[in-house]
């Protein structure tokens, strides 16, 4: 049933978005976008269109424009509340105004008005923004167009970030999407995937290093959309002067020179060994009700908690003996597997797989401030670094204050993140990780989570890098500003960016350098990268944008760590004067513009349309309503973001309302179960292995090896094998004989099963593994198990 909670006009027609377009241009790893929104107003009366929207969090919005009737009007950046005012003395005389704002709470959420369309008009609004890419686990580069705005649970006290964007079906979305694409890249450029339909690949260099995709005509703006863009080299260290624009005052950033680094830091022989036998393990797992929702928006995928259980048994697998760990769920309200951290071994291993096996989306909204705040109050195990690993589908309103908890604690534990299925919040996924001196990862679609969680479990098995420093050596008459907050994490084979500005004037045929200097565990590591000091004139200002956007974040950060108010509007101060100055809006700042060229105020009242998003189709929720002038879905008069909440600013205006959304505890539909779906062969031989990494000769294990206990018993070598070296043996050359593509999942599994037959007596290897082989009928190099 299509959900029409105000989003119809009076004649039940969708109002007033008709279509979004999109160009991304992708140099090397950031991409540069602009996105157009056509509005058109087919009602009788004005109206005003407000659109709430997600973006990426590390995205830099620099410039916001708006056409109506044929005339451009320019926004510009003005500290918010000024900008607000200005923008309802607009409407209040009858002008067209339009109004872009980041949310207080949650910068990955914006806001969008557009002011007094006169009946039977058209507009078009267009804002542009630079991002950076993250690099995933094979070597991708990931662009994601958030599609996807789910309602932010609210924790009691607070208000919904996103209380006007009601939420529909997919195939009720009434507007379609345009995407095309350039890449450009300093190597060629392999190939390009999608999670979406896509033209072929047209390449416009006879090097591969341009190219240009589209997404299929006609796409319905449904789901996030991804494009993974692979590039012919592995990315190296490089850094990119950008000269500064010539209408900028001397002396500021945008004037001065921005340069750009990106390290990949290497660790000889890092992950070639078993791992540790030290560290504890802190599994938090979100049970909230939209947990029951599906890994993809086109259906047919596992539910989210499924996957979440099923990486679960893959992570308390890999775990080595002797590491201590535990297992929370989170909703409205939270539990743990144990009072406190256990020691791994057989018994805590498998009272824990008992309980993963019945965990369920159950736990109502997605609270997760407190049970972070219970993890951080236990204290530290000695000798055992604290590991927080988090599986969420990042709906949560209060994201600033989860990330500083998670800052606060940083020195005494890493954090890495997992957002899981689309709509999962960048600010909270990036902020934590990032926070807490982890790794973050996106998982959507019908993405497996199992190898993205194997790559983060490899960084937190690493000793945690130290005494990071980065010197640079430029020549005299220049200096060096750092636009980045300081190294706090670098793993194994990860990019790490950094910003600068260069001030002051030199040679531009001279050359600097930089110096990365740490360690890892007790070994010093340094790397140096040497650069031109002639900034490229064809880059724009995209590294300067992107600098500034680091810088505003930071500030931020300072603001509200500051416990003076004095000290906070300072800081405050010096963040809506880098924003006006540099273009790029943060929460202290908005977009204003207004078309004061328009003579004849707009006549008669005004109405208000929320404009759709797409939100999936998740198990029934529950809405609370509360407001001082009825209940009522939104209340068409509050429209303000004000402490990340949607507020007026209009003296003249009566009522407020609010509601908050969360998924009922049942997740059911009325509807038949669906059929168990067949267990994944890999996953069952994991779930048969020992803490210790053995296995058992038994009924189970044959049957995922596909073999009759007495045939495997007459290929058994030796009179005295031992059936559980025998068992170990054959397991280990199934997964290296059959799911070599799913090494990434079963790496550490493997490792202990050899740690553990390196310590059998007597064991004559080669001739076990060429039995096995034989009986399995695979080839498998012996080189390759590590023995």
């Amino acid at each position: 049933m299509v959900n029409r909670c105000g989003l119809l006009t009076v004649k039940n027609e969708p109002v007033p978005l008709k279509a979004v377009s999109v160009e991304v241009r992708v140099c090397g790893f950031v991409a540069d976008v602009s996105s157009t929104l056509e509005y058109e107003n087919s009602e009788s009366s004005p109206v005003e269109a407000v659109f709430v929207f997600p973006m990426d969090s590390d995205s830099a919005v620099y410039r916001f424009v708006a056409r109506v009737g044929g005339k451009d009007i320019e926004a510009e950046v003005r500290e918010k509340q000024e900008a607000r005012e200005e923008y309802d003395d607009a409407m209040s005389s009858g002008q067209q105004a339009f109004l872009l704002e980041e949310s207080d709470e949650s910068p990955d959420v914006f806001r969008l008005s557009v002011g007094s369309l006169p009946p039977g008009q058209s507009a078009s609004v267009s804002l542009s923004y630079v991002t950076e890419l993250p690099l995933q686990e094979d070597g991708a580069l990931r662009f994601c167009l958030p599609g996807v705005l789910n309602p932010r649970y609210t924790p009691a006290g607070g208000e919904s970030v996103t209380a006007e964007a009601p939420g529909i079906p997919g195939g009720a979305v009434p507007y379609t999407l345009a995407l095309g694409a350039h890449i450009s890249s300093p190597s060629s450029i392999d190939r390009v995937q999608s999670n979406c339909p896509l033209s072929p690949l047209e390449y416009l260099a006879e090097d591969k290093s341009q190219a240009k995709v589209s997404l299929s005509p006609g796409h319905k703006f449904d789901r996030d959309v991804e494009l993974l863009v692979y590039y012919t080299r592995a990315h190296e260290p490089s850094a990119i002067l950008e000269g500064g624009q010539q209408s900028a005052p001397a002396g500021s950033l945008m004037g001065d020179t921005a340069v750009m680094l990106s390290l990949y830091p290497e660790f000889p022989g890092a992950g070639s060994s078993a791992p540790s036998s030290f560290g504890e393990f802190i599994f938090l797992v979100d049970r909230s009700g939209s947990m029951g929702c599906e890994m993809s928006s086109q259906g047919g995928g596992q539910q989210r908690i499924e996957s979440a259980r099923d990486t679960l048994l893959l992570l308390l697998k890999s775990l080595p003996l002797g590491c201590y760990f535990n297992i929370y769920g989170f909703g409205s309200t939270h539990e743990s597997f144990f009072p406190e951290s256990v020691e791994y071994s057989q018994d805590t291993m498998d009272k824990a797989l008992a309980k993963v096996k019945t965990m369920q989306a159950d736990l109502g909204g997605t609270e997760i401030l407190r049970p972070l705040t219970e993890i951080y109050h236990k204290p530290c195990l000695p000798a055992h670094p604290r590991q927080l690993f988090v599986f969420t589908d990042g709906e949560v309103g209060n994201t600033k204050q989860v990330t500083d908890l998670v800052k606060t604690n940083s020195l005494s534990h890493r954090c890495f993140t997992f957002g899981i299925g689309e709509g999962a919040s960048s600010a909270l996924i990036r902020g934590m990780a990032t926070e807490g001196s982890g790794h973050f990862q996106f998982i959507t679609g019908t993405e497996r989570l199992q190898p993205k969680v194997m790559q983060s479990l490899r960084f937190a098995l690493q000793p945690a890098v130290r005494e990071i420093s980065v010197r640079w050596d430029v020549p005299s008459g220049l200096e060096v500003s750092s636009l980045s907050p300081p190294l706090k994490a670098l793993f194994q084979g990860q990019r790490a960016l950094l910003y600068a500005q260069l001030k002051g004037q030199c040679d531009h045929s001279a050359e600097g350098s930089v110096l990365l200097e740490y360690k890892l565990g007790d070994e010093p590591y340094k790397s140096k990268l040497s650069f031109s000091l002639k900034p490229d004139k064809e880059s724009g200002l995209t590294i300067h944008r992107l600098g500034a956007r680091s810088l505003l974040r930071s500030l931020e950060r300072e603001e509200r760590e500051q416990e003076g108010e004095e000290e906070k509007k300072a800081v405050r101060k010096r963040a809506t004067e880098l924003s006006t100055q540099s273009g790029v809006v943060c929460s202290h700042t908005a977009f204003i513009g207004v078309n004061k060229e328009n003579k004849q105020p707009v006549q008669g009242p005004v109405l208000r349309r929320n404009i759709p998003r797409y939100q999936l189709n998740c198990p029934p929720m529950v809405m609370c309503f509360s407001s001082t002038a009825g209940a009522q879905m939104i209340d068409s008069s509050d429209h303000h973001f004000t402490k990340g909440v949607l507020r007026s600013n209009r003296t003249a205006r009566s009522g407020r309302s609010s509601f908050n959304i969360f998924h009922s505890k049942s997740s059911q539909r009325g509807t038949p179960p669906a059929p168990e779906p067949q267990e994944d062969p890999l996953l069952k031989l994991i779930s048969l292995q020992k803490a210790n990494g053995s296995w058992d000769l038994d009924e189970a294990l044959l049957a995922v090896l596909g073999k009759k206990k007495k045939e495997v018993a007459s290929k058994m070598p030796g009179k005295g094998l031992d059936k559980t070296a025998w068992a170990t043996l054959l397991a280990l050359l199934w997964l290296h004989g059959f799911k070599l593509d799913s090494r990434d999942e079963w790496q550490f599994v493997a490792l202990k099963a050899v740690s553990w037959i390196k310590a059998q007596p007597g064991l004559d290897v080669a001739q076990c593994v060429q039995a096995g082989a034989t009986l399995l009928g695979c080839q498998v190099d012996p080189q390759s198990l590590g023995m």
